[in-house]
């Protein structure tokens, strides 16, 4: 549909907003936290209900620069641990198998690549902050329709009110009703894989170090949790394995798992809720439709592996909030495609290479192909040793430098 100019928005109950954000996970929350402080009038649709399945995210420099920015951090600090180093263990049997990498934040200019958190705590935390944001509606209630006008986007409620808006922002999760409304184009895949979560405590101290053991059926993390003690759990492997381990009591789980380790972190129990996480993927066209605009998983969904979803459904809520703040000021319609196609573009580019760059690492686990295993091993070899390599891959995986989003940039913490 065509442009049009900014026209004053249809009186709605509750409202009228220039951007209703649909979804009261991380994603949706920070984006419309986002939006709020940067003076725009915001909505926030959806019911909060945190899922306790033992996930943790590990939050990358820049998202933790964002959360910062929302106010939201100063009350995650004490629950998160910081992640100085990161220990990469080849354990696929392969015959190019080089030995285990070691990245350091510290060579970058870091204290900490990211600080682990527990996600039940993430989004509890910027809840917190939401509830007493100027500038921020919250609406618990779900959404049961959209329909995207010449010059607003109109929500239906549950219980039948509407709500209007310029801009209404889709981060109503990977399977998203406003996207299946909007008829963007996705593609979706799944792995022959299963991730089982939870939390462990164990004998050893972890010290700060994260440790992927990289495994024939996939990767097997444990991410450093407050404490010393403590440790997240993500055990990626095949789909019959990953329910026998689901359907193991605690303390066989435990033990499955201490193995797994080769005893790196000594005796362990389990120590949190636990899940069983299915292996797929998603990716969109394009994250934007007549006014509307996918984030998080809305737009794209990964598999647990590499610190990733999240931290892209953060980038794109700060990236979302500088081309809807840029609009404001240019007296721009918002929800036109001409406001968003810069965040289109980005966003598409970044979120195309982490996706490659995922699904490269987890098929190249499963394919015992020995040109493949060799190509693997010398590529982790060669970040091993050289080090303008090594240093390079750490900043990019910690911030893309390319088009930052402005809450997300700043100098190197001490």
């Amino acid at each position: 549909m065509p442009d049009s100019a900014p026209a004053p928005l249809p009186r709605s109950e509750p409202g009228p907003h220039a951007v209703a954000v649909v979804g009261a996970g991380a994603a949706g929350l920070s984006a419309a936290l986002a939006l709020a402080r940067a003076g725009i009038a915001t909505a926030l649709v959806g019911r909060h209900a945190p899922v306790a399945d033992g996930r943790t995210v590990a939050l990358l420099d820049g998202s933790v620069r964002f959360l910062e920015a929302l106010g939201a951090w100063e009350a995650l600090r004490d629950h998160a641990a910081p992640l100085a180093e990161l220990h990469i263990v080849d354990d696929t049997g392969s015959l190019f198998r080089p030995p285990p990498a070691r990245f350091r934040a510290g060579e970058i200019g870091l204290a900490a690549f990211g600080w682990n958190v527990e996600s039940a705590r993430l989004v509890e935390g910027l809840r917190e902050a939401a509830r007493g944001a100027a500038n921020l509606t919250l609406i618990e209630r779900d959404v049961a329709g959209f329909a995207a006008g010449e010059a607003a986007a109109r929500l239906t409620l549950e219980d039948g009110a509407g709500l209007d808006a310029r801009l209404v922002v889709a981060a109503d999760g990977g399977r998203s009703r406003l996207r299946a409304a909007s008829g963007i184009r996705v593609r979706d895949w799944s792995y022959p894989q299963g991730a089982v979560t939870t939390l462990l405590a164990h004998a050893r101290p972890h010290r700060d170090v994260s440790t992927e053991f990289h495994t024939r059926a996939g990767p097997f993390t444990l991410v450093p949790l407050p404490g010393g003690h403590r440790s997240s759990l993500v055990w990626v492997t095949g789909e019959g394995a990953a329910r026998r381990l689901s359907d193991l009591d605690d303390a066989a789980l435990a033990l499955a798992a201490e193995r797994q380790a080769q005893g790196l972190l000594g005796r362990m129990r389990i120590d949190g809720p636990r899940g069983l996480v299915p292996m797929r993927g998603l990716s969109v066209g394009t994250p934007v439709a007549h006014r509307l605009a996918l984030i998080g998983e809305a737009a794209h969904v990964f598999p647990p592996i590499g610190a990733q979803g999240l931290n892209l459904g953060l980038r794109d809520a700060a990236a979302l909030r500088d081309a809807v703040v840029a609009a404001a000021r240019d007296g721009r319609d918002p929800g036109a495609r001409s406001a968003l196609s810069g965040f289109a573009r980005a966003r598409s580019l970044d979120a195309a290479l982490r996706t490659a760059a995922v699904d490269a690492l987890n098929r190249s686990l499963l394919t015992p192909f020995l040109p493949l295993d060799a190509l693997r091993g010398a590529g982790l070899l060669a970040m091993t040793t050289i080090g303008p390599l090594r240093r390079a891959v750490m900043r990019e995986g910690v911030l893309p430098r390319l088009n930052a989003p402005e809450l997300m940039r700043g100098p190197a913490r001490p």
